[in-house]
């Protein structure tokens, strides 16, 4: 018997994963309102499994959204441990950028039916990403590659608004991408004897 409850509990824990992988790009194509009966199919689940995991359209949404900021901030710490900290914070905020892309009226929903849910889920996952990209950026403020008076949640804000601005563009990403760019080079410090340190 034990083995066999272990057993279930792993494919339990396989198709709760496949659902999520499946939301998630359900969401990617047709935002928050995606058919749940397709993410079931894309899952390779029957409805049933998909309800008895995520009891409601709100669970699902919240699970998919903390997800993807706990991937958020796992990246945040892998490219601390990869790159130098000034490449470091930009790659990630392009990251941010991606995920607040992808995201296509997710928080919106979130925020709509936020009585029904769970209350703590915006500020948890906020104060998660303000907490791994501040790591980041004091790294980066330490080596001289952004301004000492740069504050974390003025680069989401910017990410956040160029994500806004493009997100229906043709080539949305290229322009995102371009206007991260610009805002980067408006933090860097310009004078100095670390004018010209990393890019």
């Amino acid at each position: 018997m034990p083995r066999e409850d272990r057993t279930m509990r792993a494919d339990a824990r396989r198709n709760y994963d496949r659902i999520l992988v499946a939301a998630g790009a359900a969401i990617a194509r047709h935002g928050a309102e995606a058919s749940l009966e397709e993410i079931a199919r894309h899952a390779g689940v029957g409805s049933a499994t998909l309800h008895r995991h995520f009891p409601s359209r709100q669970a699902l949404l919240e699970a998919v959204f903390r997800d993807r900021v706990k991937t958020l901030c796992a990246k945040a710490s892998e490219l601390a441990s990869d790159l130098d900290p000034g490449p470091a914070l930009v790659t990630w905020l392009r990251a941010v950028g991606t995920h607040a892309a992808s995201n296509r009226g997710l928080a919106s929903s979130l925020m709509r039916g936020a009585h029904d849910g769970d209350p703590t889920l915006g500020t948890t996952c906020h104060t998660m990403i303000v907490n791994a990209g501040g790591e980041l950026l004091e790294r980066a403020r330490q080596a001289h590659a952004v301004r000492p008076d740069v504050a974390i949640v003025d680069l989401l804000k910017l990410v956040s608004a160029i994500s806004l601005a493009t997100e229906r563009e043709p080539g949305g990403a290229a322009e995102a991408d371009r206007l991260l760019a610009l805002a980067i080079d408006g933090v860097r410090p310009h004078e100095g004897p670390h004018a010209h340190g990393e890019q």
